[in-house]
């Protein structure tokens, strides 16, 4: 795996985290805890392997400018900014939301999770969409 590599990878590890958070919604509406737990605990794991490889690569790349003009740029900036805004809340939710959950304070960590699933699911759909649009297109 070569640098060149790691803009797929994190997209693919950001898809993953998603479907990840989605079927671990499921599994507690369908009052299945353990497997909640397990799903929810893998997305918390494949959100910090992207966050580690998201890193490492800026790190050596440095930022890389879109291309698109016109409408697409607009789209393209809106789609970025709101990502970056919103994901800059995710480590802070996502931790306080699994530490509520890990102590047992499960109505609290049910109120925080409220807010924290719909952001991170954001997140992940709009870092795919920022990688395709920026390598993609």
């Amino acid at each position: 795996m070569s640098l060149n590599d790691l803009p797929a990878l994190n997209a693919t590890l950001n898809a993953i985290s998603g479907v990840l958070l989605v079927i671990g919604f499921l599994l507690i509406r369908r009052g299945k805890v353990q497997a909640h737990r397990r799903a929810m605990l893998s997305a918390v794991v494949c959100s910090a392997l992207f966050l580690t490889s998201y890193l490492i690569y800026h790190y050596q790349v440095g930022s890389v400018p879109f291309t698109g003009t016109g409408a697409l740029r607009v789209v393209y900036f809106i789609v970025l900014i709101s990502h970056i805004l919103l994901a800059g809340t995710i480590p802070f939710l996502a931790t306080f939301t699994l530490s509520q959950a890990l102590r047992g304070r499960f109505p609290q960590h049910k109120k925080i999770a409220r807010w924290t699933l719909p952001i991170w699911l954001y997140v992940s759909v709009t870092g795919v969409v920022v990688y395709w649009m920026l390598y993609q297109l």
